[in-house]
């Protein structure tokens, strides 16, 4: 017996990244990409409530343009974005079918589940909510996206069965990383017997442009394949995968991303080699050796995000991009409510609680001056 979306060909569409003319969609080149898309056979579009303008450049390029039934269409609700009653949690759903104009979606998501943000959902009720919606036709097949803990993924999938189908960021560099733990949600899904949807395969963009000494063992196995070619198919190799969502912003990615995936096939024992030896390599890399116990966030007087800070750093040495770095920055530590790097009043309290003896007083430095200034 298949599972749920096994049919469905393994490279999705991610609407969150579209082509921009200035600050606005580009909605002919984004037409375009679309049309590239549905020709290669592909069919599966994934956006968002939360994604500005996303919904409306489905509606304009791909729901105005084809018959309904040509494409699968999922969309998400983040009800832990400035919603104070389940009402206003509920009004996104009927925002995301106008702003589609899709009459209905195949799939549907409770967006960006973990942390302090699952609670909106009990909250509201959302669980029993959206299972109405189902029985009304309005949804096909219910699911949740996910950034959070193997540990809180089991919690929810347990106490949630009803759940179809759960969207994980998945890539090779997060396989085994303790911030992201991929790998081990990834597990967790599988045990619950779930079909995955797989976000972030190309980690933003960032395994597009890998370390010089990782793209090298990528270049050396295959001249002609792009390094995110290898970030992808790593990703739909795995079983139980319903759809590798690529967030492409451009027409030359949308051909890059259809060029190896119209007809992909299972990797090769010496493409996984080649894969293992990249992985291998990201190790040797010298990085904050942070596993994310949060210890010193227990002991700190300051509140400040240090492992959030190192996570963000990490990014920065990998991978030479300070802009990305620096929104993973404003995303781990100001947006989770904690202070700064540059608020350290070098106590050393966190030094003592560290299990991996980080020195961690001067490592805050290092991000203050390398990253914030």
């Amino acid at each position: 017996m298949g599972y749920l979306g096994e049919g469905i060909k393994k490279l999705g569409f991610g609407l969150m990244r579209l082509p921009k003319n200035g600050e606005e969609i580009d909605i002919e080149q984004t037409k375009e990409m679309v049309d590239l898309f549905l020709e290669a056979g592909f069919t599966y579009f994934d956006t968002a409530w939360a994604y500005a303008g996303s919904e409306d450049a489905a509606r304009k390029a791909l729901v105005e343009r084809y018959p309904r039934e040509k494409y699968q269409l999922a969309t998400k609700n983040a009800a832990w974005i400035d919603c104070k009653t389940k009402e206003e949690a509920y009004a996104q759903f009927d925002t995301s079918l106008k702003q589609t104009g899709a009459g209905y979606f195949d799939f549907y998501l409770l967006h960006n589940l973990g942390e302090a943000r699952s609670h909106y959902f009990d909250d509201f009720d959302m669980w029993n909510w959206v299972q109405q919606k189902k029985r009304e036709g309005l949804i096909k097949h219910v699911g949740f996206s996910f950034h959070s803990t193997p540990e809180e993924l089991d919690e929810i999938l347990t106490a949630h069965p009803e759940m179809e189908f759960v969207q994980l960021q998945i890539n090779y560099a997060d396989w085994e990383n303790p911030m992201v733990q991929s790998g081990r949600c990834y597990e967790v899904a599988r045990r619950h017997n779930k079909p995955v949807i797989i976000m972030e395969p190309v980690k933003g963009g960032m395994l597009a442009t890998p370390p010089e000494s990782v793209e090298k063992i990528l270049k050396d196995a295959e001249p002609e394949s792009s390094a995110a070619s290898w970030a992808i198919r790593f990703a739909a190799d795995l079983p139980g995968v319903i759809t590798v969502l690529s967030g492409m912003s451009d027409l030359t990615q949308m051909k890059d991303n259809l060029s190896f995936m119209k007809s992909f096939e299972k990797l090769t024992n010496l493409q996984k080699e080649t894969i293992e030896a990249a992985q291998q390599e990201l190790k040797k890399i010298p990085l904050i050796p942070c596993t994310t116990c949060n210890y010193c966030a227990k002991v700190c007087p300051k509140n400040i995000g240090i492992s959030g800070s190192f996570t963000a750093m990490n990014y920065l040495t990998l991978y030479r991009d300070k802009e990305r770095a620096r929104g993973q920055e404003d995303w781990l530590v100001g947006s989770h409510g904690k202070a700064r790097a540059t608020e350290c009043i070098e106590c050393g309290k966190c030094e003592e609680a560290c299990p991996q003896h980080i020195a961690i007083r001067e490592t805050l430095k290092t991000v203050s001056r390398e990253l914030l200034a």
